[in-house]
């Protein structure tokens, strides 16, 4: 059993590494001051700016397939990006990427909506998420009614990461009531000038999700997002990748977090003594450091299954599970061992904490992956220790 990277695997992470600490960490304090005065940590030509840096590096489009211009890397890869891009709370992500759906679209589609999206022209945003139907994606209630060659689309979305900036939205909607999951909701692809509006949700952490409302939006029937009555299939498509995404940049925001842990624990002294040399904060260290490497395994496995064209919904469930909860306790005891000092904004590790809360709920509550690891287990998909056999 070999858990060693390979070459082209940690030159890949370096070269990220090196990205990340030359380009986008010197920003962390701008971004900082930026979000105190309630603005965004990145304007979107900034972040395009960024992008563009890092696709002279080499990097464009990580899981966009070849054709498309992207590197179409495997999952494990991505991982050790994604763990990459954590370390820094700028909220930067690599150019060239689309929703992994849009891939679903016919070619015309693709022309007006994914080759943008690719080429970073169009943003989009995902909304699934109801009032009523967070965690139970099978509730939803906004509609679509046929209008001849039509649907109306009306309801709310809520919670939509991107909503507020997004150019289109993927919106997934009911078209047949009585079918419900089962082939009763479609997936549309409905521009900003089509009359839905956005509307801020404030929440602890920066840069909030949006509220979308549709009010009788009129969308083409060209604009159907695969077949009428996927639209539930696609959306789970669309959660899986995250679940193993979030786990990624758990760790790289744990590494770094509990390094910041490690270097004040070795400096600070207290009655003559560095804190270091206390055992609480030894034993808080030794917690954060095993932990981090049990979450490291688990989403490696997650993206390992992936690679191997396994199901990986129960791996990236146990892995989502892990690392949300994982760097939570990692980032609460980082905040402890640094005291007040970690308490104020001069510091990252406040922001961390209201960050990281939020990896808990979205893309899969912890109650709901339990239930889905433990219906796996009862019901026997999935055997205790089957991965090693």
């Amino acid at each position: 059993m070999d858990f060693s990277l390979t070459d082209e695997q940690q030159a890949i992470r370096d070269t990220v590494r090196a990205f990340m600490t030359k380009e986008v960490m010197p920003l962390e304090q701008q971004a900082l001051r930026r979000e105190r005065r309630g603005l965004s940590a990145l304007e979107r030509d900034e972040l395009r700016a960024l992008q563009l840096k890092a696709k002279e590096f080499g990097f464009w489009g990580l899981s966009t397939p070849q054709h498309f211009g992207g590197m179409d890397l495997p999952a494990v890869t991505q991982s050790l990006i994604w763990t990459e891009t954590g370390r820094s709370h700028v909220p930067f992500r690599f150019g060239g990427e689309a929703d992994n759906i849009l891939y679903h679209g016919t070619e015309s589609q693709q022309a007006e909506f994914l080759l943008p999206t690719i080429a970073g022209e169009r943003l989009s945003c995902f909304a699934i998420t109801e009032p009523a139907a967070g965690s139970d994606a099978a509730n939803i209630r906004m509609t679509a009614r046929r209008d001849g060659d039509d649907w109306i689309l009306r309801g709310e979305k809520v919670f939509i990461t991107g909503g507020n900036e997004a150019d289109f939205a993927i919106v997934v909607a009911v078209t047949d009531p009585e079918l419900g999951a089962r082939g009763g909701s479609t997936a549309f692809l409905v521009d900003r000038a089509m009359g839905w509006r956005s509307e801020y949700i404030d929440t602890m952490g920066e840069g909030g999700p949006a509220a979308l409302v549709f009010d009788d939006v009129r969308v083409p029937g060209r604009n159907v997002l695969g077949e009428v009555g996927q639209g539930f299939t696609l959306a789970m498509q669309w959660i899986g990748k995250g679940r193993y995404a979030i786990p990624s940049q758990a760790i790289g925001i744990a590494e770094r977090a509990l390094g910041m842990a490690v270097d004040y624990a070795n400096t600070r002294e207290t009655f003559g003594r560095t804190i270091g040399s206390n055992q609480a904060v030894q034993w808080m260290i030794a917690d954060s450091e095993v932990e981090l490497e049990a979450a490291r395994a688990l989403v490696l496995r997650a993206a390992w299954v992936v690679d191997e064209g396994g199901d990986p919904r129960h791996t990236s469930a146990q892995a989502k599970l892990f690392g949300a909860a994982m760097v939570n306790r990692v980032v609460d005891r980082v905040m402890q061992i640094h005291g007040g000092i970690g308490y104020t904004r001069e510091l990252p590790i406040e922001r961390w904490y209201r960050q990281v809360r939020l990896f808990r709920i979205f893309e899969g509550t912890d109650e709901m992956l339990r239930l889905i690891i433990s219906r796996d287990l009862l019901r026997g998909h999935t055997k205790i220790g089957g991965h090693l056999g």
